[in-house]
């Protein structure tokens, strides 16, 4: 896919030496953006092996609301490192789209009471009532939480936006890790917008990515030169079951025409 590989070298070539707390350090540039039409296929990127069952079970993990992974880690261990000895996770993502915390004052005790919003759900009756709504937002973002947790949200916001008859979704992320997290995000969200645009009656757009601070590991340099020798191959097709977005498993999600070059191995920094 060549935007991804664009970004690749912009980074390669335009970032800085940055420290961080993981101490390996990256090379960083600020505010990286670009955008996708998923009407071309689905951006699974193709000059390196991606790992597609993961993918579809964090989605999945995402969808059922968990804020632990006792269930994930049975089929990927891609959240181990960030959960502790009894699968609880600081910050799980689905627990915020489905179930985000929010405070609001009893009228009759003056006192704050929460309720849980699910936003994911919110949306969807928004497309279906208000398509041109400009406040399809959600957000893993809970500042109690993040200012505390392990790992805060990386990828912590995005909104959804309707053109004619096309759902299109725009990401924001605080920090991505270009080598391992960034392929990931880009077809975990496409796969979320074509799922809630299927639900919804609607066509996919656009998947389109900010990212804060974009870098690359410098022990990751090399494996990303290698992929950037390599040319991107036809985007293969995503098939999802038409079942509304809650009932969805992941014998219901289909890839066809996925040709890939070899894998690339990179370390995880924690």
């Amino acid at each position: 896919m060549r935007e991804y590989l664009d970004l690749v070298e912009r980074v390669l070539s335009k970032g800085i030496l940055k420290h961080n707390r993981t101490g390996v350090d990256t090379i960083s540039c600020f505010a990286e953006h670009y955008t996708i039409d998923l009407s071309e296929g689905f951006p699974l990127l193709t000059t390196k092996k991606m790992q597609i069952k993961s993918l579809l079970y964090e989605v999945l993990w995402y969808l059922s609301g968990e804020d632990h992974i006792r269930n994930l880690r049975t089929k990927t261990k891609i959240w181990d490192a960030w959960a502790d000895e009894k699968g609880n996770l600081d910050t799980a993502y689905g627990r915020y789209w489905r179930r985000f915390p929010s405070a609001e004052i009893n009228p009759a005790t003056g006192a704050y009471e929460v309720r849980e919003v699910d936003q994911i759900g919110e949306v969807i009756k928004i497309l279906r009532t208000n398509p041109n709504s400009r406040r399809m937002v959600i957000s893993a973002w809970e500042p109690g939480n993040a200012f505390r947790s392990k790992l805060p949200p990386c990828h912590y916001t995005f909104a959804f936006n309707v053109q004619g008859k096309k759902l299109n979704c725009h990401l924001t992320q605080r920090s991505g890790d270009i080598a391992l997290g960034i392929p990931f995000n880009i077809a975990a969200y496409s796969l979320l917008t074509q799922a809630i645009a299927q639900e919804v009656g609607m066509e996919i757009g656009y998947f389109s990515h900010t990212i804060v601070d974009a870098h690359i590991y410098v022990n990751h340099i090399e494996g990303l030169k290698e992929q950037l020798k390599r040319t991107p191959k036809p985007r293969p097709k995503l098939i999802i079951a038409k079942k509304p977005l809650d009932e969805l498993q992941f014998e219901d999600f289909t890839l066809t025409g996925y040709e890939c070059d070899e894998p690339i191995k990179f370390e995880v920094a924690v």
